[in-house]
């Protein structure tokens, strides 16, 4: 019989570090591993949180670089010149990076398929995504068929926030006996700003979600 093993897509974050705590109790630690990208993302902080987290957690982690794609696209989480925006009258934020998620997706199951791992986990989210297209359930799954006929492998692209709103992701860090944890160690803010600046639309929607958690007869 095979082993099940996981490969996280892992920023550090509140979303992905949920997941990987999630991964970790689905699969066992021994069968999980972590994979985090630097982009020359303006909040390189996360990957700081990312590396202890792993390390806490007893989880081997990968880090690419990815900083080519600053050659491509210029947008303000990668351009600390630009003031961060959330999305206006039907546009885009600003913070969308262009095929940010297909590339790290792609890289993912290259480094998937050299480890064996059919499963990659990604905390992406369609309830209360920042307006991202690479964030849709659709796009996932356009990306996993992709994958599978590009590598001739069979991946299985595994999204379990699809559908969740930002409180219910609390709640499932806080079943997981890890709420005080996702909030103390994880990393949301666009600005960098240790413990969040509690004003961009990420640390928003973050503080809005553990609020609305909160206050929830439990």
């Amino acid at each position: 019989m095979q082993t099940r093993k996981a490969l996280v897509i892992f920023s550090g974050g509140q979303d992905s570090t949920t997941c990987l705590l999630q991964a970790i109790a689905d699969y066992g630690r021994e069968n999980v591993q972590a994979i985090s990208f630097h982009y020359g993302q303006r909040h390189a902080i996360e990957l700081e949180k990312a590396k202890w987290i792993a390390d806490d957690l007893g989880i081997e982690q990968t880090v690419i670089d990815t900083s080519v794609i600053k050659q491509t696209t210029n947008n303000a989480l990668i351009d600390d010149a630009q003031e961060i925006k959330a999305a206006q009258d039907g546009d885009y934020p600003n913070t969308f990076v262009d095929g940010r998620n297909m590339l790290f997706l792609l890289l993912a199951g290259c480094h998937a398929k050299q480890q064996g791992i059919s499963d990659i986990i990604i905390g992406v989210c369609e309830t209360d995504f920042s307006g991202y297209p690479d964030c849709r359930d659709v796009f996932i799954k356009s990306m996993n068929v992709s994958m599978n006929l590009a590598m001739d492998y069979t991946f299985n692209l595994i999204t379990p926030l699809m559908y969740l709103t930002k409180a219910q992701t609390w709640e499932m860090a806080d079943k997981l006996g890890y709420l005080d944890y996702v909030q103390k160690h994880t990393h949301t803010c666009y600005y960098g700003v240790e413990g969040g600046c509690g004003k961009c639309p990420s640390c928003l929607l973050r503080n809005k979600g553990l609020q609305e958690y909160m206050a929830q007869d439990k």
